[in-house]
């Protein structure tokens, strides 16, 4: 590549996609509509650029140097969205005396955070945003996973190849005070958890060191994240809490929707600091080779903290790097890009107008047809459309004009069949 072409590359982080790529987003982008409207999601969409006050009160002040923020010409600070639940909470806080909750809404949104680049993380990316909002009931959460796992299904992922990881942040708080983790010291330790796979467990003690905990307390937060089962924090915590008894209930709701083996109890899962007040999840490819395909949870403090009435919610965001990375792991693009039904061509310019009233009949019939441009030797027709993009080919010459017949192959078996001109659709 010349210095000069490079000059002129998409800015690091940032995609084009080319028809190929093209048709696996348009894929991935069917499989989560399909599956929102299919359990009753409405779709929203909303500006990409936002009051950068929202973010930081969704996040704090460090999202400045995470994200794409500037002022305008008029010296508002604003930033392009990094993630949509701050939006989708500012819309319902705009009309919450006007809305009909519990409310269940789904969004295809493109986000943009500066970070530093990894295998799986751009600094641009698209991402299916679910939430039902208003429904304090673990059915909400139950239906978000379940739509999410339809998802996974119409992409062809089953449970052998996709595992949903789950836990409650709530529980986790019980099992810290049953363990003698004092709740002033939950914050700091949940922060600690979080990291765990990322830092090495003496730099996670150090951490909790530096929190204020001593050696035994320490010690006792291992014990807790060392929980293989829900069973086993059942038996730690010795009695029935809410906490355990919402968990204990997802499973159960999960195993009526056929999601039992696709869940698993996993009491790492924390989810950061402070946004999720319940139950938190994340999805990964079986073999544990890429980064998180999906998270999420509850959270119930949001709406309140940009100014509306307190409102219970659970939320999931699904990106598409990371799923495209493992379908195409998995050898399953291929399936995914569909192909147009037909491509006609002719051999003489006499032809053409014959050609064009077998496309516009096709097209009719509901077909997605190709045309050439302009007349084409048999040998440069099918050498172009037989890359794999069309479904079946026609070329037109004079010959079948003369017999009033069209000839139409199958590019992918190289059978041929036999119509008439007049009736090209067989009708």
């Amino acid at each position: 590549m010349t210095t000069e072409a490079a000059h002129f590359e998409a800015p690091r982080g940032m995609r084009d996609f080319y028809p190929a790529e093209m048709a696996v987003r348009n894929a991935i982008f069917d499989a989560w509509v399909r599956s929102a409207r299919a359990f009753g999601f409405a779709q929203y969409d909303a500006c990409v650029v936002e009051s950068l006050d929202l973010l930081k009160r969704k996040s704090g002040e460090e999202i400045v140097e995470q994200i794409y923020a500037f002022k305008d010409k008029s010296d508002r600070d604003l930033a392009l969205r990094p993630e949509m639940t701050p939006t989708l909470a500012r819309m319902i806080v705009g009309r919450q005396g006007q809305l009909a909750f519990p409310l269940k809404w789904f969004a295809v949104a493109q986000c943009f955070r500066y970070e530093r680049m990894s295998r799986g993380r751009k600094r641009e990316h698209y991402q299916w945003n679910l939430d039902v909002v208003g429904e304090a009931c673990i059915s909400a959460e139950v239906e978000v996973l379940a739509c999410a796992c339809h998802a996974l299904s119409l992409l062809g992922l089953n449970a052998g190849e996709v595992k949903i990881h789950l836990s409650s942040r709530a529980l986790l708080a019980d099992l810290l005070a049953k363990a003698g983790i004092l709740p002033a010291f939950h914050a700091a330790t949940f922060l600690a958890l979080d990291k765990r796979g990322k830092m090495e467990d003496a730099d996670i003690r150090r951490l909790l060191q530096e929190s204020g905990l001593d050696s035994a307390a320490i010690e006792a937060v291992f014990r807790v994240a060392g929980i293989q089962s829900l069973d086993q924090a059942a038996a730690m915590l010795g009695e029935q809490t809410p906490s355990l008894a919402t968990v204990q209930t997802l499973f159960r709701l999960a195993n009526e929707y056929d999601l039992g083996a696709m869940l698993v109890f996993d009491i790492g899962v924390v989810r950061g600091l402070g946004y999720y007040t319940g139950v938190v999840f994340e999805a990964f490819d079986a073999e544990r080779k890429f980064r998180a395909l999906f998270g999420g949870g509850r959270y119930d403090n949001l709406l309140g903290d940009v100014g509306g009435a307190p409102m219970t919610a659970v939320g999931l965001g699904f990106g598409d790097v990371v799923i495209a990375e493992l379908l195409a792991d998995k050898g399953r693009l291929t399936g995914l890009q569909a192909k147009l039904n037909c491509a006609v061509g002719y051999m003489e310019d006499i032809q053409q107008p014959v050609a064009r009233q077998l496309v516009r009949a096709l097209r009719r019939s509901g077909q997605s047809v190709d045309m050439a441009l302009h007349a084409e030797k048999p040998k440069q027709f099918f050498g172009r459309v037989g890359k794999g993009e069309f479904k079946k080919a026609i070329y037109v010459g004079p010959d079948d004009v003369a017999r009033g017949i069209v000839r139409i192959k199958n590019l992918d078996d190289r059978t041929e069949e036999e119509k008439s001109l007049s009736d090209p659709v067989g009708r």
